[in-house]
């Protein structure tokens, strides 16, 4: 997920570079949103993916 934000935000540069900035609004933003969705779920895989050890 966090590789696709990353391709989405060159995109956006790349598109307002070029002067294109509908497309580079629109593609910022969703490298925005899935930068979001990927803290989320970082967040809670962290707090549910922990194993209780036993001693």
């Amino acid at each position: 997920m966090l590789y696709w934000a990353v391709v989405f935000f060159v995109i956006a540069i790349i598109a307002a570079i070029f002067g294109f900035a509908g497309i580079a609004g629109t593609v910022a933003w969703i490298a925005k949103l899935l930068f979001v969705v990927f803290l989320i779920l970082f967040v809670l895989s962290l707090v549910f993916g922990r194993k209780r050890t036993i001693m």
